[in-house]
């Protein structure tokens, strides 16, 4: 019989992540229908453009993060360095996986802690799930605490009903999730990102986010790992729930319709495009959609397992690279420029 305990199950999501096919099946990003219209007239030099972005203050190199994967078991504090080693190398932000191993047994924290050095150029981000936060009251001292020791900068919520619904050890409770988010706007100094983990967000649930004050939102959309695939492979029940694997908004739609609720909102929230970013041209099209940035998560982990931090760094040095021709070709000399590229769709 399988283990179902938290660090087990922490390792088991990596390792299908890198080993098995637990893409979406018959459901894309979306991406593919939009085009960056061609400038032959760009009136810049390659020499103007710059990638650089502030993320929540903190200035980044360019516009890709690293979004939550993992920690809370043994091998993940390894991972965690060389992801911390990545980002401070190239000045990018960086999430954690769900520090909720570290709120339940202290002595997980040296598995995310590893990436959290005070030395760091980078902006780190602490990832709490929804189920945690909507028992904000039994949550907040642990929460704060576990914060305060890894020195995060940024806190995000992870929302995955489909997830916990799939899972064997899920949680499917989430009543009072939204006021558990308020709670925790209102409680802490530190910015709050609300996120996905691949299913999405659309707009109409962005409105209800902004609503209570958070900070940013990552749409995480459907198109590149399924979470839902990932939990239906861990099943030993006998039960198949293929019927699932493909639940979710592909991210192009997700981030259209997210940067038009966020369009209206003063200040505005920071928009993060994630869930099947696998190149720069995908960054590139993101950002012309209405996103600030863009999340990677699994072409990073497999590279880390793969090929090390050599190999990490080199794939996310070539999206940036893809990203700066994009922005040359439609006239973009920053990020702030490229949100306004127009796109053609093909749909």
């Amino acid at each position: 019989m399988q283990d179902h305990s938290l660090p087990s199950r922490k390792q088991q999501h990596v390792d299908l992540c890198v080993n098995d096919d637990v893409t979406f099946r018959a459901k894309t990003t979306g991406l593919e229908r939009y085009e960056l219209d061609y400038d032959a007239l760009p009136e810049i030099d390659l020499a103007d453009v710059t990638t650089d972005i502030s993320f929540f203050g903190h200035p980044c190199s360019m516009p890709i993060m690293i979004t939550g994967m993992t920690g809370g078991y043994a091998d993940a504090e390894r991972i965690n360095t060389m992801l911390g080693e990545v980002c401070d190398e190239l000045r990018i932000p960086m999430g954690l996986g769900s520090i909720r191993a570290a709120m339940v047994d202290e002595a997980q924290l040296p598995t995310y802690a590893s990436a959290a050095r005070p030395e760091r150029t980078f902006p780190l981000v602490a990832n709490i799930g929804a189920a945690q936060i909507a028992d904000w009251k039994n949550t907040e001292p642990r929460l704060m605490h576990v914060l305060d020791s890894l020195g995060a900068d940024i806190v995000a919520v992870h929302l995955n009903p489909l997830q916990e619904l799939l899972q064997p050890e899920g949680e499917p409770r989430f009543r009072g999730v939204l006021d558990g988010i308020a709670a925790l706007v209102r409680g802490t100094d530190r910015p709050v990102i609300v996120k996905e983990v691949g299913a999405g967000i659309s707009g109409a649930v962005a409105r209800r986010l902004v609503g209570v004050g958070v900070h940013g939102i990552d749409v995480a959309g459907a198109g590149g790992t399924s979470w839902a695939g990932v939990e239906i492979l861990r099943r030993d029940d006998g039960q198949r729930m293929d019927h699932l694997w493909d639940v979710g908004i592909p991210t192009a739609e997700c981030v259209r319709e997210v940067a038009s609720v966020l369009s209206t909102v003063v200040p505005r929230p920071l928009l993060i495009a994630s869930g099947g970013i696998m190149s720069g041209t995908d960054v590139a099209k993101c950002i012309a959609l209405g996103a600030d940035c863009c999340g990677v998560a699994r072409p990073v982990i497999s590279a880390i397992m793969n090929e090390g931090v050599t190999g990490a760094v080199a794939l996310l040095r070539t999206l940036e690279l893809h990203l700066r021709q994009w922005m040359f070709l439609t006239g973009s000399a920053t990020i702030a420029d490229l949100r306004h590229a127009r796109l053609r769709s093909s749909a």
